[in-house]
């Protein structure tokens, strides 16, 4: 268990035992200072409030064990503070997204428009909706993210070591992720690799945006053409990295901008495709992940929701 001392002001020095080992900085101080926003997280992190072995620390350290987390009290709103209540609607719909559940890994199908988890502006996301649903469960993290607006399969641990053995494998390049991915126009490459590193956090309008930059982080996106229509393709990608709005940014890049995207789309594609064809969100779906877990080979599939397979029938009547 956690060592836990509380020194004069209320401030707490939490040590990380082995079996906590593993988890981003952010997520722990998530479940320690239950009811923060995502937002106040990062302010007390970047205001040197929380300390890591007596230093500053980034959001996704990753935490080891014996490292002594400095806490510091935070104080909440009533509103904060309140314990979630899912409605009936969220409850059964996340019962009916469970795509494959054992002692270790639940696999959802994320639905489209909730984000992975609580932050600026959003009030919960998927993994409170989960904890608030499962209150027995003694342990519950993503194992990895998905945009808001990005359906599919989306993994998250059950146990301390089921999360670190899945993080590990996603760093070492060992997770088969599979996204379906409708863009514009009529996509000639064949099978086609995008090897463009990606920075994060370019404000560009007053937004937060992603771009292709030289000094940016590595990222590999792998495209393959699925169906080929007069407007739009739908394209497979597969990630060997997993860098925010990679497969968004990667394949604007290449001059096919994805469906339905308002960061780095194309309105008049997305109006034509929402006139022709009902499409109203991004058409970016997780529909397969493949992992290898203590010896055990899992694969999960998510199919294309209705709306989207709507567009795709859509299409195809058109040619």
């Amino acid at each position: 268990m956690l060592t836990d001392s509380i020194s004069p002001g209320g401030v707490r020095h939490v040590e990380i035992p082995p079996q906590q080992a593993g988890q981003r900085l952010d997520n722990f101080l998530l479940r320690e200072l239950k009811g923060a926003p995502k937002s106040l997280i990062y302010r007390i992190l970047r205001k040197g409030e929380v300390r890591l072995n007596g230093g500053r620390a980034q959001p996704d350290r990753r935490l080891q064990a014996g490292d002594v987390v400095r806490v510091p009290p935070v104080r909440l709103g009533a509103r904060a503070t309140r314990p979630l209540k899912p409605s009936p609607e969220w409850a059964e719909r996340l019962q009916a997204a469970v795509l494959y559940e054992d002692r270790e890994l639940l696999v959802l199908d994320k639905p489209a428009g909730l984000a992975v988890h609580k932050g600026s502006g959003v009030e919960f996301g998927l993994i409170e909706l989960l904890r608030a649903l499962r209150p027995d469960e003694p342990f519950l993290e993503l194992a990895h993210r998905l945009d808001r607006e990005t359906s599919g399969c989306l993994a998250l641990a059950r146990t301390p070591e089921a999360l670190r053995a899945v993080q590990a494998a996603l760093r070492s390049g060992q997770v088969e992720k599979r996204y379906l991915a409708l863009v514009r126009g009529h996509w000639n490459h064949g099978s086609r690799e995008v090897d463009l590193p990606l920075r994060r956090n370019v404000l560009r309008g007053g937004e937060r945006m992603v771009e292709a930059a030289p000094d940016g982080r590595p990222a590999l996106t792998r495209f393959r053409p699925v169906s080929l229509f007069k407007p739009a393709s739908l394209l497979e990608a597969r990630i060997a990295t997993g860098r925010t709005h990679q497969i968004r940014v990667h394949a604007a890049q290449v001059g096919h901008p994805l469906a339905g995207d308002d960061k780095y789309g194309d309105p008049a594609f997305d109006r034509l495709l929402a006139e022709r064809c009902g499409l109203r969100r991004l058409f970016l779906h997780a529909h397969s992940l493949m992992l290898s877990l203590n010896g055990r080979d899992i694969a999960v599939s998510a199919p294309l929701a209705a709306d989207l397979k709507s567009v795709i029938d859509r299409l195809a009547d058109a040619r």
